[in-house]
């Protein structure tokens, strides 16, 4: 299958990129720029472009059976500083892109969306994908504003969609600085010697699960017929002291901790029940929480600064 992977270099795209390749497809990648830690792929094409240049993107959709879309521009702890912003640049991008799809692309798509936000504070864990939506903040919004878009395009033009609602994945590649990804910002500064920032008293529980099992998932999704919306994580939640002592054991470190005021956008407890996931894909997750966190520390002592300085050097 001829599939285009929307953001194939950022972190979950590359990870995406990978499973896909190993299930066959011939891919081609739409993305701002190449990706941080390693050389393009082999076999893989790629058209470097903002998802705002609908001819360019037009061209890329040529030819392809299959949309794995994976771009975002904004994230969860920051959207509510520009809502305007995040509509703009992430829905109505995909709308322009939809339509695209719909007079001359594919008519499959595969959405990565967010079960991190989607459902906001929820009643009941593990939550459903019938559980009520109500997202605390702009990208959650703007998520369930694409999946509505997308089921519209279902029903009028027979798009066949589906949507993953990931919770948290982490893994190498992701990136070492910035405000997303908790595992990868703590362990980022433990390796520097910095100390650890906890919004609150550590005990917000979160869904987080490996990117190569979010990545064999997508892989799964596009090589199927299924369409629908399907919840992604590990099934199980963890609090960030319960991950801070896993943190501890793989690396033998003792890092600061420094606990500030709780945000009021964060959601207490939340986890994922993955039941239709496995139902449909014949899918579950396979790296537990702790060998995660092993492979990435592991990851991070392989020093990828270095290897990027290199990849960079021979472009």
């Amino acid at each position: 299958m001829n599939v285009l992977v929307t953001g194939g270099t950022g972190f979950i795209g590359s990870h995406v990129c990978d499973a896909l390749l190993a299930h066959g497809h011939r891919l081609r990648v739409y993305s701002r720029r190449h990706e941080q830690f390693r050389p393009p792929l082999s076999g893989v094409e790629y058209y470097l472009g903002d998802m705002e240049d609908t001819f360019y993107l037009s061209e890329a959709l040529n030819g392809m059976d299959c949309v794995v879309h994976l771009v975002s521009s904004t994230i969860p702890s920051t959207s509510n500083l520009d809502p305007a912003a995040d509509v703009h640049s992430n829905l109505v991008s995909t709308l322009k892109m939809l339509e695209l799809m719909r007079n001359t692309g594919p008519s499959r798509i595969v959405f990565l969306s967010s079960g991190g936000t989607v459902y906001g504070e929820p009643d009941t864990v593990p939550v459903k994908e019938s559980n009520r939506l109500s997202p605390m903040c702009s990208y959650g919004v703007v998520k369930v504003a694409i999946e509505n878009y997308l089921g519209m395009y279902q029903s009028l033009y027979g798009l066949q969609p589906i949507v993953l609602r990931a919770s948290n994945p982490f893994g190498p590649r992701q990136g070492r600085v910035g405000v997303q990804g908790l595992i990868a910002a703590f362990l980022n500064r433990v390796s520097t010697g910095d100390p650890l920032t906890v919004w609150g008293d550590g005990e917000i529980v979160r869904d987080y699960f490996y990117v190569s099992d979010l990545a064999e998932l997508c892989a799964l999704a596009v090589g199927s017929s299924v369409t629908g919306t399907f919840n992604a994580g590990s099934g199980c939640g963890s609090s960030i002291n319960e991950v801070i002592d896993l943190i501890r054991q793989v690396t033998r470190l003792d890092p600061e901790v420094r606990y500030e005021t709780n945000r009021g956008f964060d959601v207490s407890k939340i986890y994922l029940d993955i039941d239709s996931a496995w139902r449909a894909f014949d899918w579950k997750p396979e790296v537990s929480l702790e060998s995660g966190i092993a492979r990435h520390w592991e990851w991070l002592q392989s020093d990828p600064r270095d290897q990027r300085e290199r990849i960079l050097d021979h472009r």
